[in-house]
């Protein structure tokens, strides 16, 4: 057994659903996040037939005769790994279109085909995409949470939980991928996420863009570690390269096509003019900006300031993890006025509903703790459905008017 399907998958109803109307279904993911875990287990129930574009052999016919070889495959196929050969995305819309059956292809991919027009309009209108992220904490628990419902519900009540204390900047230092999960201890997991960098940078990388300075990508990712759930500044990280700027950007922009690095956008309003404009940067996932930064469980929670940064980036992973195998699309956000207020997380459920997350590395809050969520809750007006500081503290509260100061291992509890 896998180390993936050691632990439930919330969003294997989302891709049964999709593969039982949609010709096409694309899982896509970071490497190692458990999309061919995912799509096996699903696939096989439904006779798929498994082919991995990892594999020399089957890559290299693809590329040979496309359509030829897209023409052999069986009604109902698993294509891992299909940024691999993206000239075959043309011939799989001739294929639908010459024969449309609901779960025909399953396909798996490392980079994001939407930031690759040309792919993803080659497939529009066949073909459902759905995201997988590594492992949420609800998922290593075992149980679904209720966090999301109650947030946009504004239904905290008072309860008290137990701290997490230590054992939240070793969850920070863990991260979520599941073969990284599997080892034994820190040193091990450090370790595996280095030979993880290792092999992405020099495979699906390469792959995607023949880029000059392969070997700068890694010192990026660890300088971008550093500057994680901060403002982009694409002037501070180019400073230690000979590089450009347009450079850096385009290597930022590489990154985020294979889900190491995001971009959070702001969020704006008609009603407040002095809003800052600027994107948020996120590693994706806490456990690899930690390894990046050679920072375990004891010296993280002993530097307070890159404590509150990590902190930041695995609540927000959290929430994109949870947000991603649910119905409705949930728009994610971050909030700044050129006064200093601010709102760590803002999340959108369609038009009619708006909620911010604040995130704390104390175990208090105060009043003070919710100047930004004030002034968020001013902009969004009647859409304002509740407002949440997240801290290491014992004690769900009421801070007034739809604010609440809520337990961090809230999170990923079921109730």
């Amino acid at each position: 057994m896998s180390e993936a399907s050691l632990y439930p998958r919330y969003a294997e109803p989302r891709l049964t659903e999709a593969l039982a109307d949609s010709p096409v279904v694309l899982i896509h993911g970071p490497r190692q996040c458990g999309k061919t875990t995912l799509a096996r287990v699903v696939g096989e129930r439904m006779g798929c037939l498994y082919v991995s574009f990892d594999d020399d052999v089957a890559r290299d016919a693809a590329l040979a005769d496309p359509a030829g070889f897209v023409a052999d495959l069986p009604e109902r196929t698993i294509l891992d790994e299909v940024q691999r050969v993206p000239e075959l995305f043309a011939a799989l819309k001739m294929a639908v279109d010459h024969k449309r059956v609901a779960g025909r292809f399953l396909l798996t991919g490392s980079a994001n085909v939407l930031l690759v027009p040309k792919l993803a309009d080659s497939l529009a209108g066949r073909m459902e995409i759905l995201r997988l992220h590594p492992l949420a904490q609800c998922e290593l628990a075992r149980h679904a949470p209720a966090f999301l419902d109650n947030l946009f519900r504004g239904g905290f009540k008072i309860r008290r939980s137990e701290r997490l204390g230590p054992q939240l900047a070793e969850r920070i230092v863990a991260g979520g991928y599941p073969a990284a999960l599997a080892r034994p201890s820190e040193r091990r997991r450090a370790t595996w996420y280095r030979d993880y960098l290792e092999a992405l940078v020099q495979r699906d990388v390469r792959d995607l863009a023949r880029i000059s300075a392969l070997d700068a990508l890694p010192r990026l990712l660890s300088l971008a570690a550093a500057q994680t759930a901060r403002l982009v500044n694409i002037t501070e990280m180019a400073a230690p390269f000979q590089l450009s700027r347009p450079t850096i950007r385009d290597y930022v922009t590489l990154l985020e096509r294979v889900f190491l690095l995001e971009t959070l956008p702001p969020w704006h309003s008609n009603r407040l003019s002095r809003l800052v404009k600027t994107p948020k940067l996120h590693l994706g996932d806490s456990g690899l900006a930690c390894a990046l930064l050679g920072a375990d469980a004891a010296s993280l929670a002993a530097d307070r300031p890159l404590f509150g940064q990590l902190l930041e980036t695995f609540v927000f992973q959290e929430l994109r993890r949870q947000a991603s195998w649910r119905d409705e699309p949930i728009g994610f956000f971050h909030f700044r006025d050129k006064d200093g207020a601010e709102v760590d997380i803002v999340l959108e459920r369609g038009a009619r509903e708006l909620v911010g997350v604040e995130v704390k590395a104390s175990a208090t809050v105060t009043v003070a703790d919710f100047r930004g969520m004030r002034k968020l809750r001013e902009a969004a007006g009647k859409r304002f459905a509740a407002g949440v500081v997240l801290y290491d503290g014992e004690i769900t509260a009421s801070f007034g008017d739809r604010f609440f100061a809520v337990p961090l291992r809230t999170l990923w509890e079921t109730r």
